[in-house]
């Protein structure tokens, strides 16, 4: 047995054999235990459990929640460099646990600090008396690049600038919490807080329903409930304003919209109408009332504030102003996060609430003023060096904080220059010994740093704090390395009660009125990539058929140079496609187009079809370099159309019969459509080899309708019948076209007062006209017209549903 390390408690705790072994770091208060070196509450029965449990079973339970998270899609975006790259989500399995009685003292001083903000934040866009009686210095506000000025004077509609925050713990040496910081401009982690709890909870299920874990479930419903009652005051509706797929936390913008049952709107969705908020949708312009908002607010208004936002939505500031949309938090927030202001949140507290902060805060100096700056330079190696404003680095070459030993001379000489010289746009803190928490590698518990991220809600009784939060864990002792874009993790927080806690969830509750959605409130944006979702997806499909026909009759006759398959691969040639390559690189920018479209509509897109076409995805590029052409080759394009097939059943058969459906399924038919017809025009002219016509039937997949339903082998006239006529053969250009004027004529508009619109009545021409032609009269030069008026067709519904 390995000696633990020195620590400042004098006598090892006593407990099951997992923690025998746990060395602590000297002199570094850690989360299992408290001052005399017992386990917390809660502690005891955790470890006690994984004691019984063993490492082998520990181990697997803990590979179960990572696949869960695999399975599920959670991700995070980490940017190296320029680039943005969708990683796993970090889970550090073991949870933190914090008793409810020391909860309860964290949740009252947490409440207490939310409305010292909503009140600091409140007088900076109002009277400004802080600054006038002295108790904020001017340039913190007026050199603030979160100071947003248009802002000035404007009152939220809803009576409060904070509805959503979060705030950053860590534990101090006295076993109490400190808070580190304030998260005011747009809070993430709340929904990976969600995933955390579900992932922990199907490693550990047993144990959770063993220790009173308070459920997150009230916390989400009754937050949802205060947003969908401002909206129904104001008559909108209420959605979440995402920077967009590329945003680093935009699964949990995603995530949060579908179990929340919100809107998850682009600034491209919006538009700004006579200063009220308008949504795009396929019914027309809708009212918003309500954004909770996760972008940074001077993005929100290209217009009013910064003028580069291609994010944004011009006109977000009138109708701020106007009083017509009430936004989730408050824009110029920001401000808030400001490290400054630590400086002077005491001060503040006593003045605006009467009372000192109930949690404590780590030493703030602000070098703004002449004595505090003198003290930060003469203890410059002894304190956390950084930016006084959220948005400013201390130089250019070291981000964030640092503590002033740990630079190198360079470093010192240049930053204590820039201070002497312009000491307001820095601070001096504290440096803070974080906690540690057990993390589990390789078949031991070692302490990691940890800080607990907190998140509060206004709701329609006052404030409110999720019961549990978000954990982030250090990868290595480092402190350094705690931020998820450093290598760190996280964990989920169970709140521990001393008695069985209530069963929460979102589900209605009794006496609960039953509200439907109606159908036009689906975004003109969603639509739009629901339809290219299924173009996409149908254009990979005929692309593996025809790969498969090719290199199935290449793998027969080993002769590339076969008229059949010199004039297949003419085709795929112009459809950018290299019939040469055994994984051509068009069909890899298919799927790929298609994951794409998927993305941006993660919040209506099941977990389960997210995971086929995910499957899809990664089977095609680990095919690209493994297999070669002919045998190999055709086996490998049955996998991927069966894993089509897969997903297409998935997304399709499951998916709620709601104008999204309807648009999936309208894309689905044109793009088959227009497979089929141009397909059908290069294999059945006169100048198409022998095996054409048989080619024809394998790709279209109705050999066997053609074998039942013809008396004759293929000819020109049947293949063309049964492919582009027939009214029942799914796989026909007359069924598509049928099925795309049904989808029409039920989307919002698409009949009127008796009359079709002009999308339904295209529509219904194209349809009429192969229903009354004759086999003989199909010509390829009528297929590739048909093609071509299809294609027209897409372009009508675009300009329909979508300017």
């Amino acid at each position: 047995m390995r000696k633990r390390s020195q620590n400042t408690r004098t006598t090892p705790p006593a407990g099951p054999s997992i923690i025998r072994d746990y060395a602590l770091l000297p002199g570094v208060p850690d989360e299992m235990l408290d001052a005399s070196g017992a386990l917390r509450p809660g502690w005891d029965k955790l470890m006690a459990a994984f004691d019984a449990l063993g490492p082998a079973e520990l181990s697997a339970r803990f590979e179960r929640a990572d696949q869960y998270l695999r399975d599920a899609g959670v991700f995070y975006r980490k940017y190296d460099g320029a680039e943005g790259k969708e990683r796993a989500w970090p889970l550090a399995h073991i949870p933190l646990l914090i008793h409810e009685a020391e909860w309860q003292t964290i949740s009252t001083g947490l409440t207490q600090r939310a409305e010292l903000l909503e009140k600091i934040v409140a007088d900076i866009y109002g009277d400004n008396r802080l600054v006038q009686e002295g108790l904020l210095p001017p340039e913190l506000v007026a050199q603030n690049g979160e100071f947003l000025r248009p802002l000035v004077g404007v009152k939220p509609t809803s009576g409060h600038f904070l509805h959503f925050c979060a705030f950053e713990l860590g534990r101090g040496p006295d076993g109490a919490w400190w808070v580190l910081g304030d998260r005011m401009q747009a809070p993430s982690g709340a929904g990976f807080a969600l995933e955390n709890r579900v992932a922990t909870t199907r490693a550990l299920s047993d144990i959770y329903g063993e220790m009173n874990i308070q459920r997150l479930a009230g916390f989400f419903r009754d937050f949802r409930d205060h947003l969908f009652a401002q909206a129904k005051r104001d008559g909108g509706r209420v959605g979440i304003l995402t920077p967009g797929q590329l945003n680093e936390t935009y699964f949990e913008h995603a995530y949060i919209a579908r179990y929340l049952g919100l809107m998850l709107l682009e600034g491209e969705d919006l538009v700004v109408e006579n200063g009220q908020v308008m949504v795009r949708t396929v019914a027309g312009l809708k009212p918003v009332s309500v954004l909770w908002r996760r972008m940074d607010s001077s993005f929100v208004d290209p217009l009013e504030l910064r003028y580069d936002s291609r994010i944004g939505t011009p006109g977000m500031v009138e109708a701020v102003r106007s009083g017509s949309i009430s936004m989730i938090n408050g824009l110029g927030t920001g401000i808030l996060e400001t490290r400054a202001l630590s400086a002077f949140m005491p001060r503040l507290c006593e003045h605006l609430l009467g009372a000192g902060l109930q949690l404590p805060e780590i030493a703030t100096w602000w070098c703004g003023q002449r004595s505090e700056r003198d003290f930060v330079l003469d203890n410059f190696d002894n304190l956390m060096l950084g930016p006084a404003f959220a948005t400013t680095l201390p130089f250019d070459d070291l981000r964030g904080t640092a503590l002033g030993s740990s630079m190198t001379a360079e470093q010192k000489t240049l930053l204590r220059q820039r201070i002497a010289e312009n000491g307001r746009h820095y601070v001096g803190q504290e440096p803070v010994q974080l906690s540690t928490a057990p993390v589990y590698v390789d078949g031991k518990l070692e302490p990691r740093p940890i800080t607990l991220r907190v998140f509060a809600s206004r709701t329609e009784r006052g404030w409110t704090l999720m019961p549990g939060g978000f954990a982030r864990v250090g990868s290595t002792p480092d402190t350094t390395a705690l931020a998820m874009q450093r290598g760190g993790q996280a964990a989920d927080v169970w709140v521990v009660s001393s008695s069985p806690v209530e069963q929460i969830s979102l589900l209605p509750q009794e006496g609960d009125r039953l509200v439907r959605n109606s159908a036009g409130s689906l975004p003109s944006r969603a639509a739009d990539n629901l339809i290219w979702l299924g173009r996409y997806a149908e254009r990979c499909e005929a692309t593996v058929r025809i790969l498969r026909a090719y290199n199935a009759r290449l793998a027969e006759l080993s002769k590339p140079d076969l008229p059949i398959l010199t004039h297949c691969a003419a085709f795929l040639d112009s459809i950018d496609v290299d019939a040469s390559e055994a994984m051509p690189q068009g069909l890899l920018v298919s799927i790929n187009s298609a994951v794409h479209s998927a993305g941006q509509i993660r919040d209506r897109f099941s977990p389960d079809g997210w995971l086929a076409l995910n499957d899809l995805q990664k089977t095609a590029q680990r095919f690209a370099t493994r297999i070669q052409g002919g045998d190999d080759a055709t086996r490998a394009m049955t996998v991927i159309l069966r894993k089509l097939a897969g997903f297409s059943g998935l997304v399709h058969e499951n998916m709620y019969r709601f104008a999204g459906w309807r648009f999936l399924e309208i894309g689905r038919r044109l793009e088959r459509a227009i497979q089929t017809a141009r397909i059908a025009s290069a294999l059945s002219g006169d100048d198409a080899p022998d095996g054409s016509l048989e080619m024809l039937l394998e790709i279209g997949d109705s050999v066997m309708s053609h074998r039942r339903r013809y008396s004759v082998t293929a000819g020109t006239q049947s293949a063309i019948d049964l492919l582009v006529l027939d009214p029942l053969n799914p796989r026909s250009v007359l069924f598509q076209l049928t099925e795309l004027r049904t989808q029409l004529e039920e989307l919002p508009g698409g009949i009127r007062d008796g009359q079709l619109s002009t999308v339904a009545k295209a529509a219904l021409e194209l349809q009429t006209r192969l229903i009354i032609a004759e086999p003989e009269a199909i010509t390829p030069e009528v297929l590739e017209n048909i093609a071509n008026e299809i294609g027209m067709l897409a372009g009508l519904i675009a300009a329909h549903y979508f300017t």
